[in-house]
C-alpha cells in the first residue's frame, strides 16, 4: 500500500472513531416559536390569550386548574451511556379565578429540582410461589380436572 492511501485510511478511522463519541443533542416538550411562557403579562394576559400566543400547556394542575405548566428540556446522550439532562425549564403560570387573569408566572429550572429515592424494595406476600410443574399437576389424584357426574354446565344436580 502507498504512503498516501495508508494516511487516508489512518484519517478516515480517527474521524469514524470521533464521530461516535459526539453527543447527539434532543429537544423535548414546549418549543417557544413566537412567544415565550415567561414573557407572560401578570393582569393582561388571560387564559385565552395564552392559548392563542403559547398553545395548550404541556400540563394542567391535579388539584387546581388554573395553575397551567410548559414544560421544556434539552439532554445528550453520548454513544450508549443514559442520557444526561443539561437544561429543563418549568413555567408556572397562576391564573386569578375570578377573571381568569394571569396571577403570577414562576420559572423553575434544572437547579430548583430535587432528587427523589426510590425504595426499590417489594412488599412480601402471604403463601408461597408455586412452580409451572406445580400447576399443572397440582389437581392430579385429586379427581379435579374431570366432571364427576354427568351434568352439563349450567345445570343442577337435580335438573334433568
Amino acid at each position: 500500500m502507498s504512503r498516501p492511501a495508508v494516511f487516508v485510511a489512518a484519517v478516515m478511522a480517527v474521524a469514524l472513531a470521533s464521530s461516535a463519541c459526539t453527543p447527539l443533542t434532543s429537544y423535548s416538550g414546549f418549543q417557544a416559536i413566537e412567544a415565550k411562557p415567561a414573557e407572560m403579562k401578570v393582569g393582561e394576559d388571560s387564559k385565552s390569550t395564552l392559548m392563542e400566543k403559547l398553545g395548550s400547556p404541556s400540563a394542567v394542575s391535579t388539584f387546581d386548574n388554573n395553575t397551567w405548566y410548559y414544560i421544556s428540556q434539552t439532554t445528550d446522550r453520548v454513544a450508549f451511556y443514559m442520557p444526561r439532562v443539561i437544561k429543563r425549564d418549568v413555567v408556572a403560570i397562576k391564573f386569578n379565578p375570578a377573571d381568569e387573569k394571569v396571577a403570577s408566572v414562576d420559572t423553575y429550572t434544572l437547579q430548583d429540582g430535587k432528587v427523589i429515592a426510590y425504595n426499590g424494595r417489594e412488599t412480601p406476600t402471604r403463601g408461597r410461589e408455586m412452580t409451572i410443574l406445580e400447576q399443572l399437576l397440582g389437581n392430579v389424584g385429586r379427581g379435579g380436572m374431570l366432571p364427576q357426574d354427568d351434568t352439563a354446565p349450567g345445570q343442577r344436580p337435580g335438573d334433568r
